[in-house]
């Protein structure tokens, strides 16, 4: 039952009333990451459950590890995005402990996020483990190697566990060994030799010291071998490869790879990607009986098109990114698995077009092609509507997005920013694709509208349409694009207010509108679940007015919190008046705050020194008074700060990081002494006496007006905005 089930499975399911069923597979389907029913409970006689590939979502329930027949259970892949399936309460432990007559494990995604129970050992039953990408910590049980009947074992992608391999025993009926991407350590021990029936082994990305042993190469079974180190010539000894990885290790020297060919005669898979080596890649004889599947040559400083790939008509996945090749691409690669190829990068290279100017792609089942910073010129070449992920940045391409794209309705993601593309944006951007989730279209040279099209049910997560010349509205159709992330809209000509309708998007992190004409107040948001996951905001170079929101402040609740993500507020060079809410002073996780280049009045909060992971902080050409609070001297990752041309008095802080900032920190405030400042405070300064504020404000408004306008005839001001650090 495959690929045809979409949406949820109902308790009331006349599916629930087959008691007696012994074995069920819901693989493939769509069930858009609704939990696993608890009526799975009703197959208390069920030994096979398939659920690989089905996208549930959420704890898995208790019940289902109540199903004590259960020999086969295959929970796999069914994680997406932010979606997963966990396995934390009840647990791993809990699952051993009921399900003992298990066989076949297959848990690959599922976020567990515990160590490996011990007891897993027990299930002497046990053929085929699989724990990859479960987020797995602690050390792994020695004993699980030697259980009697297990073939298959994988835990790779599990950069949080440790382990190291036991004395394997001789007649081990291991088969398949995946450790790669943990944090597996100590020797390679000489005993390897004893998995005679190994034929896949994967030990690379580890932690393993020593050379490999030369015993490794007694295992004349062996077919696919991913390794990490040194490698010995005895490596040669191992005839019946069909897959070597060498990849990511600091391999170095110049390498013929006739060597390899000639050796290895049933070689299929072929890696040595991100090494030190240069390539001799013109074969001395013909390979046409030789075909390959994955070729991964990524770093190799090649220069041109390896030779050998002529006539490989079976290549799923290619890798030839970040190498010096240039001119054109190849004819006669069109060819190299027209009806095969799924994975096709070319990126970093020196490419400047397609022989013969091909603009449609032929390869009729490619799902990913990645042409990054290369030189391609000329119009934007269509892929097969095969096509998941479409990534040409960083190119010089010209032209208009052809109508043509508005086929490729299985797109993921779709790149096309830092090019020279111009005219409109397509409207059937909006709704080509549900399953579109990253659209980048950033640095082009767009004009007219945003497409107003966008509907729902789709997946898009990240827009980018920002530094190009687009007008108009923001569209209020992005109101439909429920999971979306991430949008930025910086540097183009739009002409809106606020789009105060975002409030509707409950996955919103990051909004950039900065440098447009977005005008007007800022309304303070309907409930308290607007916007709660935004984590950055950038609204500056715009014409915003009226008094800060405060009320969003209370509302924004990833930025209440430490964190390792970037969290910003950024709303200098607008016209925002009134004084800086203390409630910004909540937002604890802010590493970045920007109001910059406003009126802003009144004094600055003390409740700022809340901010404790503040690491820039810009209150710089406001009309600000008073004291700067010592209590900011205690923010000790403040690495910026700057609150010149200001209305500011008294004393600097001294100590900590206020005794690293320079004097352009401080210009501009007349009243202020001290500290990086040629003017000394005396006595009565170092301990200024509170002022009437409402004296103070009459004395600003009063200075502000007379600086502006004296400004037009004498005075030029150099404003240097924010500067926005990606980590």
């Amino acid at each position: 039952m495959a690929n045809c089930l979409y949406g949820s499975i109902n308790y009331t399911s006349s599916l629930f009333q087959l008691v007696h069923l012994q074995r069920l597979s819901l693989f493939d389907n769509n069930f858009n990451f609704s939990e696993i029913p608890s009526g799975i409970l009703n197959f208390s006689r069920l030994t096979h459950l398939n659920l690989s590939r089905s996208y549930f979502s959420s704890q898995i329930p208790a019940e289902l590890l109540e199903l004590s027949h259960l020999e086969v259970l295959d929970l796999s892949f069914c994680n997406f995005d932010n979606f997963y399936l966990k396995l934390q309460k009840p647990g791993l432990a809990n699952l051993v402990e009921n399900l003992t007559n298990m066989k076949a494990l297959d848990l690959i995604n599922v976020n567990i996020s515990s160590t490996v129970p011990h007891t897993l050992a027990n299930l002497s039953s046990l053929r085929f483990l699989s724990l990859s990408g479960c987020r797995l910590q602690g050390e792994f049980p020695q004993e699980i190697f030697q259980l009697p009947n297990l073939q298959f074992l994988g835990v790779m992608k599990n950069p949080n566990l440790t382990g190291y391999l036991p004395q394997f025993q001789k007649n081990s009926p291991l088969e398949d060994l995946r450790l790669s991407y943990t944090r597996f350590s100590g020797k390679i021990p000489d005993s390897i030799e004893n998995l005679e029936s190994l034929s896949y082994l994967d030990i690379s990305d580890c932690s393993f010291v020593g050379k490999i042993p030369s015993s490794l190469f007694n295992l004349t079974k062996l077919e696919y071998l991913y390794l990490s180190g040194s490698v010995p010539s005895s490596i040669f000894e191992l005839r019946n490869l069909e897959g070597l990885d060498l990849s990511f290790n600091n391999l170095s020297g110049t390498v013929d790879l006739n060597m390899f060919l000639l050796s290895f005669k049933r070689l299929k898979v072929l890696g040595f990607s991100s090494n030190k080596m240069s390539f001799l890649t013109r074969t001395t004889y013909s390979t046409n009986t030789q075909k390959f599947k994955i070729i991964g040559l990524r770093s190799c400083n090649l220069s041109e098109f390896p030779s050998f790939l002529h006539n490989q008509d079976q290549l799923m996945s290619l890798d030839l990114s970040s190498n010096k090749i240039d001119g054109k691409i190849p004819e006669w690669l069109f060819s190299a698995g027209t009806n095969s190829l799924e994975y096709l990068n070319l990126s970093y290279n020196r490419l400047m077009d397609f022989e013969h100017n091909l603009r449609v792609l032929p390869w009729n089942y490619l799902r990913a092609l990645d042409l990054r910073f290369n030189k391609l010129q000329g119009p934007l070449p269509i892929p097969s509507a095969s096509i998941f992920s479409y990534l040409i940045s960083n190119n010089q391409l010209t032209g208009e997005i052809p109508p043509s794209i508005c086929s490729l309705n299985g797109l993921h993601a779709l790149d096309l920013s830092h090019n020279n593309l111009s005219g409109m944006l397509p409207e059937c951007l909006g709704n080509f694709s549900v399953e579109l989730s990253v659209l980048k279209l950033q640095s082009n040279n767009f004009q007219g509208s945003i497409p107003q099209t966008f509907t729902k049910g789709t997946n898009l997560a990240m827009i980018d349409l920002s530094n190009n010349s687009l007008r108009g509205r923001i569209s209020k159709s992005l109101a439909n694009c429920v999971k979306l992330k991430f949008v930025h809209l910086g540097n183009n000509q739009i002409t809106d207010v606020f789009p105060s309708w975002l409030g509707t998007l409950p996955a919103l992190e990051v909004l950039v509108l900065k440098s447009n004409n977005v005008h007007g107040e800022i309304k303070e948001p309907r409930t308290a679940f607007d916007i709660l996951k935004l984590r950055i905001i950038d609204l500056s170079h715009n014409r915003f007015g009226g008094i800060l929101p405060s009320k969003h402040f209370d509302y924004w609740n990833s930025m209440k919190y430490l964190s390792n993500l970037i969290t910003a507020i950024i709303l200098s060079n607008n016209s925002f008046v009134g004084e800086i809410p203390t409630s910004i002073a909540n937002l604890k996780g802010l590493r970045n705050l920007n109001l910059s280049n406003n009126n802003l009045q009144g004094r600055i909060p003390s409740s700022l020194s809340n901010l404790t992971a503040i690491e820039s902080m810009d209150l710089s050409s406001n009309m600000l008074l008073g004291n700067i609070p010592q209590q900011l001297s205690e923010l000790t990752f403040l690495a910026v700060f700057n609150v010149s041309d200001n209305m500011l008095t008294g004393p600097i802080p001294r100590g900590k990081q206020f005794d690293t900032f320079l004097k352009s920190s401080f210009d501009g405030n007349p009243g202020l002494c001290g500290g990086p400042l040629s003017k000394k405070c005396n006595n009565s300064e170092a301990s200024p006496p509170e002022e009437d504020p409402h004296s103070e404000f009459v004395f600003a408004f009063g200075w502000k007006t007379v600086v502006i306008g004296y400004a037009s005839g004498t005075i030029i001001r150099v404003i240097i905005g924010h500067i926005f650090n990606t980590r």
